[in-house]
C-alpha cells in the first residue's frame, strides 16, 4: 500500500457536484493499493497512520498523533498513485491493483482505522472525485506498508 498522508485544517470531496465526504481537521489519505497488498498491509498502514506524530503539541513541535488531537480522516481510493512515470509521456498503471482486490483492502484500511475510533469519512470508490482541503503546514507524507519498508 501507498498513502499520501496531508494533514488538513479541513477538506472534503464531491462527485457530481455533492459532498460525499468532509472534515473539519485531521488527515486527508489518498491510499494506493497494488497487486500484493493484504488485510494486513492495511492494518500496519492504518497503525502508523494513526499513531504519527505530525501534530503539533504546545511547544510548536510535531509531536502527537491524530489519535492524540481526536482529529477525523478523510481517505480517498487512488490508483494514480502506482502510476509508473519512468518510461515515456504515459503513465503504465500495472502495478495498480484491479477494482475488486483494491475495493477489499481499500475497505479494510478503512475499517482498522475506525476500530482505533477514529472519524472516517470516504470518497466514492472509482468515481471522477475532487478533492478540496486546506493543507495545514503545508505537512505531506508517503506511507507505505510493512514489505516496501523492510
Amino acid at each position: 500500500m501507498r498513502v499520501v498522508v496531508q494533514r488538513a485544517k479541513n477538506a472534503k470531496v464531491t462527485v457530481n457536484g455533492e459532498t460525499v465526504g468532509r472534515i473539519d481537521f485531521g488527515l486527508v489519505l489518498l491510499v494506493g493499493v497494488t497487486h500484493h497488498d493484504t488485510e494486513e498491509d492495511a492494518a500496519f498502514v492504518a497503525d502508523k497512520i494513526a499513531n504519527l506524530r505530525i501534530f503539533e503539541d504546545e511547544a510548536g513541535k510535531m509531536n502527537v498523533s491524530l489519535l492524540d488531537v481526536g482529529g477525523a480522516v478523510l481517505s480517498v481510493s487512488q490508483f494514480t498513485l502506482y502510476g509508473d512515470c519512468r518510461k515515456g509521456r504515459r503513465p503504465n498503471f500495472m502495478e495498480a491493483a484491479k477494482p475488486e482486490h483494491a475495493f477489499v483492502i481499500y475497505e479494510a484500511f478503512n475499517e482498522e482505522l475506525r476500530k482505533k475510533g477514529i472519524t472516517v469519512e470516504t470518497g466514492q470508490f472509482g468515481a471522477m472525485m475532487e478533492v478540496t482541503l486546506t493543507n495545514d503546514g503545508p505537512v505531506t507524507l508517503i506511507v507505505e506498508s510493512k514489505e516496501k519498508n523492510e
